[in-house]
């Protein structure tokens, strides 16, 4: 099949993604937004279950435009003999296959590991799962808030009196998309160091994924003993660090981690006495003390806008930042400097905005070319490019193959 035109310094990888919902396709669009010319398949008729989730506009599925963004997309019923068929057709020409079925689902189907690489020897296959391939977890289904309840993360997060808090937005799906994202980036470079190398299975479990971005709680357990808890928008590391209501009833994060700008913060309130006060004095009494600083610093923030304190603690060179909402990140001047908010055509919506690509390359930046495809928007292009004729892509069509 002919590469897709991309711009980025993935631009020549392509990618076969069977994989639904956020995680995995999240993985393959992280490569696509830098150049990777990603096929995205779906099951015929239903599509991808993340087209049922809100929002919509007019019936058009808003997350599953942004999730799925620079990809092409076909529908392929691969339980069926004939969809397998024409998936092996298709796999010479890809070198990455991404899934996120339970274990062993595409092995009912065929499709197995031995079948893909007596096809494609090259090929690398992420398999990008809940639990990982092995285990007595591993068939048990999984979501975002599983994985963020049982690795801990949930416990950490809400005020220490009230029930554990999830967050609005499934994080640990995007967590495990990236983890995802750096494996196939890492197996493609084992196979270019190695010019022989065979294509390898990548094992990505979304909850080891999230389970590894809570860094240091393990090591804290196990040396000493520390079951960590919640503690609302205070830092549990460093003192001050919350979220500060001002006069004119906004709310601000100030984070002042490091010494030098504890001291600058007290400076930019006009309390430099809080810099020898002995309670306050570095940052394990401020931590230890952490209740009556706060409620000083409360005190003192409050008596300014938001626009006040801003100007302050700019000034002053002090980690801060009014609590946005989207509406105010559309109007934020260094969002809009950046280009971190980009207008994408789309074949249903005429013209949209999401987020520009991360990173940027200085020699070969990557774009964000088009949102996600309708159901089966390239069905006609790509399996024609296969050597279907009309009436096999009518018949295949009338039978619910694509």
């Amino acid at each position: 099949m002919t590469p897709v035109a991309t711009t980025g310094p993935l631009k020549g990888l392509r990618i076969l993604d069977l994989s639904t919902v956020i995680a995995g396709p999240w993985a393959s669009t992280l490569l696509a937004d830098l150049g990777a010319d990603v096929l995205k398949v779906e099951m015929p008729g239903v599509g991808d279950p993340l087209r049922a989730l809100p929002p919509y506009k007019d019936g058009v599925p808003l997350w599953w435009k942004a999730a799925n963004r620079n990809k092409r997309g076909i529908t392929l019923d691969l339980r069926r003999e004939e969809g397998r068929a024409l998936l092996g057709r298709m796999l010479p020409k890809y070198d990455v296959i991404v899934e996120n079925f339970r274990p062993d689902t595409l092995d009912r189907w065929g499709i197995t590991k031995d079948w893909l690489h007596g096809i494609h020897p090259r090929l690398i296959i992420l398999r990008l799962t809940g639990f990982g391939q092995t285990g007595p977890y591993r068939n048990r289904p999984g979501f975002a808030r599983v994985f963020e309840a049982m690795t801990g993360f949930t416990n950490i997060c809400g005020e220490p009196d009230r029930p554990p808090l999830h967050l609005g937005f499934p994080i640990a799906d995007a967590v495990g998309g990236l983890f995802g994202a750096i494996g196939i980036l890492s197996a493609l470079y084992h196979q270019r160091q190695n010019g022989g190398a065979p294509g390898q299975e990548i094992d990505c479990s979304m909850m080891e994924s999230m389970f590894r971005v809570l860094d240091f709680l393990p090591i804290e357990y196990d040396q000493l003993g520390v079951v960590r808890g919640r503690s609302g928008n205070t830092s549990q590391y460093a003192a001050p660090g919350n979220v500060y209501k001002t006069a004119d009833g906004r709310w601000a994060s100030i984070a002042a981690s490091t010494q030098r700008i504890y001291e600058r913060l007290c400076t930019a309130l006009g309390r430099p006495d809080l810099v020898s006060d002995p309670k306050f004095v570095t940052n394990r009494e401020r931590v230890a003390h952490r209740a009556e600083l706060d409620e000083i610093l409360a005190t003192e923030i409050a008596k300014h806008r938001i626009d006040e304190l801003d100007r302050m603690l700019e000034a002053h060179e002090v980690g801060f930042s009014p609590i946005y909402d989207i509406a105010d990140i559309f109007q934020d001047a260094h969002f809009a400097a950046r280009d971190a908010i980009v207008s994408v055509p789309d074949e249903e919506l005429g013209t949209v905005r999401m987020q520009s690509v991360v990173p940027a390359f200085s020699e070969t930046p990557g774009a964000v070319r088009h949102a996600g495809p309708s159901l089966g928007q390239h069905n006609e292009d790509v399996f024609r490019q296969l050597g279907l004729s009309d009436a096999q892509v009518d018949g295949l069509r009338a039978a619910g193959v694509i």
